[in-house]
């Protein structure tokens, strides 16, 4: 099949498009004048983040209701909009549930996946970007992780991910017509500057930005830091932290790049730095007025000291870098916490 065939890629179907991630790159998407379409089961997200977009980007993107792995809704919602790309939001992402839920984990994750694959066929829609995850890596070997980084995955999500990337390197081997990206991402943090959207669990977070502006609003009484003896500058874990918009972003390059690209390719985004939890803290505490009280605990096993990305392959490759600072992230997520009330 000829390049040209993606030339024209307009119309996106976003699957687990009303999420966090998802939500916001709708808006960085729809700002880059392509057409969206969002497929959500709300299992972690609400309906109203429809409205908020409206409100952000003018118009309320179309909504499908319905599960990944719902493989004839999917194949009739890529015939009936016409869709020329697919990106995949929609995994299960936290680490301790992965391990106590291994089979939910890996049904809608891989089996998922698998979903959208066959109705992708069905459908003759061959341009796909799927959300990956710095955690495919496994315990760092050296740093910054670089995407030749040996990959070990050390739990059910990490493996879950791990797996749909191969599956993915698999299909794009055996027909040469698919063009698929996977975006192994760091920590994406912060939200929308109009406060509109951004990360908001259904239960108690997992991730420590969201779990910080709880603390800072009342909702929670302390943050657990687990672990202050790390070979690191101040003992606390160090994490690479992307604004959200930033990641956004990395999408719409991504696009961009399968415009003119077949085969599988992979891509890390994340600042490209590293940032420890008492430096979150510290900047929060100074963007926001706020005291956030904290206990020491132990630290969490599998835990590593240090974990940041190299970013150049992206850089150099799509022409993307981060543009916001710690500053903004915390902000950001302050100004959307704040918002809710």
């Amino acid at each position: 099949m000829s390049k040209k065939l993606n030339n024209n890629l307009k119309k996106i179907l976003l699957i687990g498009g009303t999420g966090y991630l998802g939500a916001h790159a709708a808006v960085a998407l729809t700002e880059a004048k392509f057409e969206v379409v969002l497929y959500d089961n709300l299992s972690n997200s609400k309906r109203t983040v429809l409205d908020d977009l409206k409100k952000i980007i003018g118009t309320q993107p179309a909504f499908i209701y319905g599960d990944v792995r719902e493989t004839g809704k999917l194949e009739k919602t890529l015939k009936d909009f016409e869709i020329d790309a697919v990106i995949h939001f929609a995994g299960l992402k936290a680490v301790g549930e992965s391990v106590k839920r291994p089979i939910h984990y890996y049904d809608n994750n891989l089996i998922g996946t698998i979903s959208l694959l066959k109705a992708m066929s069905g459908s003759r829609v061959r341009t796909l970007i799927f959300s990956s995850s710095a955690t495919v890596y496994g315990k760092p070997e050296y740093l910054p992780l670089d995407e030749k980084h040996p990959t070990s995955a050390i739990n059910p999500y990490g493996r879950s991910k791990l797996q749909i990337e191969e599956i993915l390197a698999d299909v794009s081997k055996a027909d040469e017509s698919w063009s698929i990206t996977c975006l192994r991402y760091f920590n994406p943090v912060g939200a929308h500057s109009s406060g509109l959207i951004g990360e908001s669990p259904n239960d108690i977070p997992n991730n420590l930005m969201p779990y910080i502006t709880l603390v800072a609003s009342g909702d929670l009484p302390y943050l657990n830091i687990y672990g202050n003896d790390y070979d690191t500058a101040d003992g606390t874990g160090v994490r690479d932290y992307i604004h959200v918009m930033d990641l956004a972003k990395g999408h719409v390059e991504s696009l961009k790049f399968l415009k003119e690209k077949k085969g599988f390719h992979l891509f890390n985004l994340g600042a490209g730095k590293g940032y420890s939890v008492f430096e979150m803290i510290k900047t929060f505490e100074m963007v926001s007025g706020k005291k956030i009280p904290y206990k020491i605990s132990t630290r969490r096993k599998g835990d590593v000291a240090e974990c940041y990305a190299n970013v150049d392959k992206a850089a150099t490759i799509m022409g993307w870098k981060v543009t916001q600072t710690l500053e903004d992230m915390c902000r950001s997520a302050w100004s959307f916490q704040k918002n809710k009330y």
